[in-house]
């Protein structure tokens, strides 16, 4: 019995010493139907795909893995982008709308032993490791539920722990994402102010372009 007991206070101790893992997952599925058919992981930021910029802003905010959801020309994102230390899934139903990039983000995550999901969007280069790092620092536990706010409104990042995946992925359907589960749960939102070191706007068309210049 004796002997026993060190080993199961070494384990609590290990237990409690976890590191805290907290996933960045990159939506980048989009085929830009408004840009032309130009997958938004593609275009062209800095010299490099967009989509490079993007997984660069989670990794130097904190997020460790970072998990990557592709949908359009996933194929020659593949070949043109360098992806190398992230897990890669595809979408088959991107077209279907965020949705189901979400859906089949959160379960790649599925026994990552990650805690908390930090969800961003692929065509909002505006929005730098600055404001992830601020939505990161909100975590309090696996039922926290966090959004950057830009002059009051919510937007993207968002923070989902891992006890609200499931709801989330039953309930994200089309284009909403995860704002059922959002508006269900307003009261138990924290919302963090970033429009002092973001701009949350998005490439959709082609006027939007020229902010990637």
């Amino acid at each position: 019995m004796s002997a026993h007991t060190p080993a199961t206070a070494s384990t609590a101790s290990t237990a409690s010493t976890a590191p805290l893992v907290i996933a960045g997952l990159l939506l980048a599925a989009g085929g830009g139907r408004r840009l032309g058919g130009r997958p938004k992981a593609l275009l062209p930021y800095r010299g490099r795909p967009l989509v490079e910029n993007a997984i660069r802003v989670l990794r130097e905010a904190g997020c460790d893995p970072v998990h990557v959801v592709l949908g359009a020309s996933a194929a020659e994102v593949r070949e043109r982008a360098d992806l190398s230390g992230c897990v890669v899934t595809d979408n088959p139903d991107w077209a279907e709308g965020m949705g189901s990039s979400l859906r089949v983000g959160l379960a790649s995550l599925a026994g990552t032993g990650a805690r908390a999901a930090l969800v961003s969007l692929v065509d909002q280069p505006g929005i730098g490791p600055a404001a992830v790092a601020r939505v990161l620092g909100a975590y309090r536990s696996p039922a926290s539920l966090v959004a950057a706010a830009y002059d009051g409104e919510r937007g993207h990042p968002v923070l989902f722990g891992a006890d609200r995946w499931a709801d989330i992925a039953a309930t994200a359907t089309g284009d909403k994402g995860a704002r059922v589960h959002l508006s269900a749960h307003a009261s138990e939102l924290t919302l963090v102010e970033c429009g002092d070191v973001a701009e949350a706007f998005d490439i959709d068309t082609p006027s939007d372009l020229a902010r990637l210049a």
